[in-house]
C-alpha cells in the first residue's frame, strides 16, 4: 500500500519553513521563506493570507516566519526571523505584536 496525500496545499512561491495543524478547527497554517503565512482548510482550500505589520518594524521583519503555533481558540502566533511575534485571529486579523532580542527555538 502506498500512502496518498489527504490534500495538496498551494499558494506559496518559495520553500515552506514552518507549519502547524490545528485539528480541532480543521486548519493548516504554513509560512514560506520569502512570503506571507497562509491559512488553509484541511481539505486544501486556501482561506486567508496572514501578513505581518510591515509598517511597524520594516518589511524585512515579516518576510521570514520561523515558528508557527495555533490554538484551539482560533489564535495563531507567528515568530519571525528578526525577533517579531505576531498574533492573528483565524479571520486573518492582526491582534498583537511584540519584539524580542532573545533567540527563540
Amino acid at each position: 500500500d502506498f500512502a496518498t496525500p489527504r490534500a495538496i496545499l498551494t499558494g506559496h512561491d518559495y520553500e515552506i519553513t514552518c507549519a502547524t495543524i490545528c485539528a480541532e478547527l480543521g486548519l493548516v497554517i504554513s509560512g514560506s521563506k520569502e512570503g506571507p503565512c497562509l491559512l488553509h482548510s484541511m481539505n486544501g482550500d486556501l482561506l486567508r493570507t496572514l501578513e505581518g505589520p510591515e509598517t511597524l518594524a520594516g518589511p524585512e521583519n515579516c518576510l521570514r516566519p520561523k515558528l508557527i503555533q495555533a490554538s484551539r481558540e482560533g489564535h495563531c502566533v507567528i515568530y519571525y526571523e528578526n525577533g517579531l511575534f505576531c498574533v492573528f485571529s483565524v479571520n486573518g486579523r492582526l491582534q498583537a505584536t511584540m519584539e524580542t532580542k532573545d533567540k527563540i527555538k
